[in-house]
């Protein structure tokens, strides 16, 4: 017995060094910090002011069009968006909600700064990055980020009529391209709002592929000047993951795994719609136009405990219950402002998106 009790206690004290190494291990685990960053897309459905600047296209949303847009539904409308925006909440960073966010079916810089300023986003201090567009109806895209946490070091736009040499008088939205420091790292955000599915999903896709291939070649410009930068492609889309636009033109892939090339995009939401969840949708069927697609410099470390640089840890679609219809046959889809000319005192016709990327406190 006396024997049996002395190797116990010889074992027990060759062991204490690995459980000591075990035991710091853990403390260093438990001690590391990180902070997220959401980084954000929202079609903001028709943020139109009340002035009937472009003629016909306009009328539709001035206090004599057949909406009736007047001073009280506009104001209406900004609180609701701000609402909206504000419960955006990111845990774990110190901004509590994303510093990046990319909007469409805006109509100017004016309605982006009334946006910004309402109660429940003005402690944000929101700036904002804007170009007016060509588009007919005069809605344009744009970037609204948080200067604690990013910084913009250049500004472009880019037309999709040089993709279009069939159609030079073709007139779309802009694509807009910023680059800035997040989080002390070269990212470059670009924000889209594609050309849309009017005449049919088929007859119209030749837009949508011009547009991604003007949005791969922006992304190859940027990364041949630059290779150590991330790329976050943003917008929407009018189609989904699968569709040609985005899985050719774009080549955004729909696994990690698949992104083995420098500059190779990856596409949350390709599995994300195939569970059921999507951004609009009428009648049990839902599409996902509001994607945000990056490049492989945010998946480097992305099965490592270690996140040194911004790190992608997930995607969401922001469908909260207060964003949806809860009446009728557009129960559970997105309650937006106008529905067959009844003004609904809504959000938005699309759910907004986000991914958030972590990064390691030292």
């Amino acid at each position: 017995m006396m024997k049996k009790a002395l190797w116990m206690a010889l074992a027990l004290v060759a062991l204490l060094p690995a459980l000591a190494v075990a035991q710091d291990q853990g403390q260093q685990e438990q001690d590391r910090r990180y902070l997220l960053y959401g980084v954000m897309f929202y079609n903001l459905e028709n943020l139109f002011d009340t002035i009937n600047n472009n003629g016909i296209y306009d009328k539709e949303f001035s206090p004599e069009g057949a909406r009736q847009w007047n001073g009280n539904k506009y104001w209406q409308k900004q609180h609701n968006m701000a609402y909206a925006i504000s419960q955006m909440e990111v845990n774990g960073s110190p901004a509590e909600g994303p510093v990046i966010i990319g909007v469409s079916e805006i109509e100017n810089i004016t309605v982006l700064q009334d946006l910004v300023r309402q109660p429940e986003l003005k402690d944000r201090r929101y700036q904002i990055v804007h170009h007016d567009g060509p588009d007919r109806r005069g809605v344009d895209v744009g970037l609204l980020y948080n200067p604690r946490f990013f910084k913009v070091l250049n500004v472009t736009n880019q037309r999709i009529n040089k993709y279009l040499p069939d159609y030079p008088e073709f007139r779309s939205r802009d694509q807009l391209t910023v680059t800035g420091m997040l989080a002390g790292e070269k990212v470059t955000v670009i924000v889209n709002h594609w050309p849309s599915r009017l005449g049919g999903e088929e007859a119209s896709s030749y837009l949508r592929e011009a547009a991604g291939r003007m949005a791969r070649e922006t992304m190859d410009s940027l990364l041949l000047d630059d290779p150590n930068q991330g790329i976050i492609f943003m917008g929407d889309l009018n189609d989904d993951p699968q569709n040609k636009s985005c899985c050719e033109a774009l080549g955004a892939k729909k696994e990690i795994k698949d992104c083995v090339e420098p500059g190779s995009c990856f596409n949350p939401w390709w599995n994300i719609l195939n569970k059921g969840i999507g951004t609009l949708g009428y009648k049990g069927n839902w599409n996902l136009f509001d994607q945000i697609i990056f490049t492989d410099y945010f998946l480097k470390n992305y099965d490592s405990k270690d996140k040194p640089t911004l790190t992608f840890l997930r995607a969401e679609v922001l469908n909260r219950k207060f964003l949806r219809g809860s009446e009728g046959d557009r129960q559970g889809y997105p309650l937006r402002t106008y529905t067959s000319g009844i003004f609904l005192n809504g959000y938005s016709d699309h759910f907004p998106t986000m991914i958030y990327l972590v990064k390691e406190i030292k």
